[in-house]
């Protein structure tokens, strides 16, 4: 005898029971339309993130200049910047420097030329040599500790040894308080205001040095002075 679970069920009730199994499973109208409604609300909001996010940028909070970058020269009327950010034991940046003195000096306060610091991690002395032009900053000696290490970088660079009394010889050479030099390169705030540089470098898409910028665009020819004259004379006008 077939068991209880087995048994055919009566006609008519079984088909009551295969229409509501039947039934069972779908969706009314105005449910479907809600779900349709909520989907294209989703999709419409995903597109405005990422048309926000397309428009914003990875540098969205960067900035290529700060009022706290140095500035080798200001031009009064504003009209052309050029932006390095570099690494002092770099040899690029090192090859590129006469060029960028060169172009310096030819333009003069005609342009805004600002030195923003990048350290590359595998160099040795970088952070420590970037310490020391910012430390001799807090003494107004930026340009001449920024023209000290460049013209030494052969003397220097590229040491496995730290390099910081060699930097700061150079500081008694330019006849900074010594005390406070070394307390400055020590110091929290002269850390924070080089990975602060490096962080906007981050942000802006800089990944090696020299990276230049020109009224905030990213330079992307040569470092060389004849590549960089033609650059800001275009964007001088000439």
């Amino acid at each position: 005898m077939p068991s209880k679970s087995a048994r055919t069920l009566p006609k008519k009730k079984a088909g009551r029971a295969t229409r509501q199994l039947t039934r069972a499973p779908g969706m009314s109208t105005n449910l479907k339309v809600t779900l349709g409604v909520l989907g294209a609300a989703v999709a419409v909001l995903l597109l405005v993130v990422v048309v926000r996010l397309t428009e914003s940028g990875p540098a969205e909070g960067a900035r290529v200049v700060r009022d706290v970058s140095h500035r080798l020269s200001t031009a009064p009327d504003g009209r052309v910047t050029v932006v390095e950010f570099l690494d002092f034991e770099c040899e690029a940046c090192g090859a590129a420097y006469p060029g960028v003195e060169r172009l310096r000096a030819e333009y003069g306060d005609r342009i805004t030329y600002v030195v923003r610091y990048f350290p590359i991690a595998s160099h040795p002395n970088a952070y420590t040599s970037a310490h020391a032009a910012e430390a001799a900053a807090r003494q107004g000696a930026f340009e001449r500790m920024y023209v000290k290490l460049f013209d030494n970088q052969s003397v220097w660079g590229h040491r496995q040894e730290s390099q910081a009394a060699i930097f700061e010889g150079y500081a008694g050479e330019l006849g900074l308080d010594l005390t406070r030099f070394r307390a400055d390169v020590a110091s929290d705030a002269v850390a924070e205001r080089v990975r602060s540089d490096a962080a906007d470098g981050e942000a802006l898409g800089v990944t090696g040095t020299p990276t230049f910028f020109v009224n905030g665009e990213k330079y992307t020819g040569q470092p060389s002075y004849e590549a960089l004259k033609a650059t800001v004379d275009k964007a001088l006008g000439q």
